[in-house]
């Protein structure tokens, strides 16, 4: 393998590395997922809203079913 080889071959697998550490930081990137998450729910909740206040009324009924049954429950220790 001649030097020319030798350095083209060490560019080519410098800049694959490169992207592969781009798009590594790209998928770890917190607030732009946050952001992307953000958009998608915002767009899925104006398109059909009934899914989305289903849901949030189980969790508040779960949240005061939790609440309910630790003031609730007896200690038996």
């Amino acid at each position: 393998m001649s030097e020319d080889d030798t350095k083209s071959a060490v560019e080519k697998t410098r800049a694959t590395l490169e992207w592969t550490l781009d798009a590594i930081e790209d998928k770890l990137n917190v607030p732009k997922r946050a952001s992307e998450l953000k958009t998608r729910a915002t767009a899925a909740y104006q398109k059909n809203p009934t899914p989305w206040i289903v849901g949030a009324t189980g969790v508040a009924i779960a949240v005061v079913g939790v609440i309910a049954w630790a003031i609730f429950s007896r200690d038996d220790d």
